[in-house]
């Protein structure tokens, strides 16, 4: 959904979430060693949605009313309900994030992600994990993406260094996590 918010809605959120976010950078060590993983990150959502991936552990800190009033948005849209938001800021087009898929144990076997986009388009590229088939996306300020289905089980997704990108993006991932998992996540 490219227009899910409105422009001026989008470029408020980006402003509030920018500087009121207690953004976190982290590391991740890969093939032995460590390196400073290429965005920064907050994880917002239920008291017990604690999430895992990559070796990072994030506990949860306590939904603000502009996140939740954006949860209810976003479930009413996916007709699906959250628990958690993760968010990452891309600073501009040399941060990333490496292909992967959203198949942490804590998500479940058939995760619905509904990813919204705020600031700088950015290019989201998916490959099945067969290698049979490639798409891109652009996802301009505003929009909703939403997986489900056997979208994280079949696919693989990234979104790639961007050389003429100079403006910052907040991507907010809804999802739903399994209450005191314990998922190690990849």
């Amino acid at each position: 959904m490219e227009n899910f918010l409105a422009q001026a809605a989008a470029q408020s959120a980006m402003s509030v979430l920018t500087h009121d976010t207690p953004w976190r950078d982290d590391t991740i060590t890969l093939f032995g060693k460590t390196h400073l993983v290429p965005r920064r990150t907050a994880l917002y959502g239920d008291s017990d949605a604690t999430y895992t991936y990559s070796r990072i552990r994030m506990t949860p800190l306590p939904w603000t009313p502009m996140l939740n009033a954006l949860r209810a948005d976003v479930a009413a849209a996916a007709q699906q309900s959250f628990n958690a938001v993760l968010l990452n800021l891309y600073r501009d087009g040399r941060d990333s994030n490496g292909w992967h898929a959203d198949d942490e144990p804590e998500l479940g076997p058939d995760p619905v992600i509904a990813s919204m986009s705020l600031g700088a388009t950015r290019v989201m590229q998916f490959k099945r994990r067969d290698g049979n088939e490639r798409f891109a996306l652009d996802l301009p300020s505003g929009s909703l993406l939403i997986m489900r289905g056997d979208s994280q089980r079949d696919w693989l997704h990234c979104i790639p260094k961007r050389r003429g990108v100079t403006e910052p993006r907040i991507n907010l991932t809804f999802r739903f996590i399994a209450p005191h998992h314990g998922g190690s996540g990849h």
